[in-house]
């Protein structure tokens, strides 16, 4: 089951987490992640680690992409489960982000993933959309499905999401 890979190097360097953080009190979540999508902004650390390929936001709903490496392996030589759940959990958490105004932010409260079939090279590039389900005052639902290049389910995940206000950093008006 295991496909190999040709290069088995991986250098990467990643943004200063502090340029997104200090943003969400100014910027409504679409704007801040179409910023991102745009390379106006960079990307945030963890859509480095892993290698995610594309962010794609509109309102409601996020679509990431990540095409499946070596080293996203566990010991079975599959896709590990963590990479997986980091997608959809990327997934339903931007979705969230898209439909918050400026100076509100969102922290997941539970991930259920559900893995259906195995990850592997062979997969090729793997879509997860994340589309927001329910939204109220303090929480919101999210549903993520990831595919293969095949349009194939590999998994899905629902996850709710507590919101909170953010004040502006100090100094603005």
């Amino acid at each position: 089951m295991t496909q190999t890979q040709q290069d088995r190097t991986r250098t990467f360097s990643w943004s200063d987490p502090t340029v997104h953080a200090g943003l969400i009190g100014r910027r409504a979540g679409l704007e801040l992640l179409q910023a991102m999508a745009s390379g106006e902004l960079p990307p945030p650390p963890i859509m480095q680690l892993v290698g995610m390929a594309s962010l794609e936001p509109e309102f409601g709903s996020v679509t990431v992409r990540l095409d499946p490496q070596e080293f996203h392996y566990n010991p079975l030589g599959t896709m590990h489960g963590g990479v997986i759940s980091t997608l959809l959990d990327t997934a339903t958490g931007c979705s969230v982000h898209s439909t918050l105004p400026a100076g509100v932010g969102y922290t997941s409260l539970d991930l259920n993933v559900k893995f259906l079939r195995p990850v592997t090279l062979k997969s090729g590039r793997l879509s997860c959309v994340g589309t927001v389900l329910q939204s109220g005052r303090r929480t919101a639902l999210a549903e993520a499905r990831l595919s293969d290049a095949n349009g194939r389910l590999v998994a899905q995940a629902m996850s709710s999401c507590m919101l909170f206000p953010i004040s502006s950093p100090a100094g603005d008006a």
